[in-house]
C-alpha cells in the first residue's frame, strides 16, 4: 500500500489520476499543505468500517436489555438560586 498527496488544486485538475491512485492506496488532499481530505477505494472503506456501528445504533437499547425494569432517576435538586439581573 502506497500513500499519495495531492493538492487540493492538482484534485480540482485531475481528479481521475486521484482516483486512479486510489487503488494503490490512500490519497491526502491537501490544502496548504496539510492534510484536509482523504480518497481511498470503496473496498478499503468497507474493511475499515466493517463491524462497526453507528452513535445511534450504540445508544438504541437492544435485546440484551430486554425484560429490565425501567430505572427510577430521581437526582437532588440543586440548592442555588437563579438571581434576576437588575436592569434599571
Amino acid at each position: 500500500m502506497t500513500v499519495h498527496y495531492v493538492s487540493s488544486r492538482d484534485f480540482s485538475r485531475d481528479p481521475s489520476s486521484a482516483k486512479k491512485a486510489a487503488d494503490d492506496g490512500p490519497v491526502f488532499i491537501t490544502n496548504r499543505e496539510r492534510p484536509a481530505h482523504v480518497l481511498m477505494n470503496i473496498e478499503e472503506y468497507r474493511r475499515l468500517t466493517a463491524g462497526r456501528k453507528s452513535l445511534g445504533e450504540l445508544l438504541a437499547p437492544g435485546p440484551e436489555l430486554e425484560g429490565i425494569a425501567e430505572i427510577d432517576f430521581d437526582p437532588p435538586r440543586s440548592q442555588f438560586a437563579a438571581r434576576v439581573p437588575d436592569l434599571g
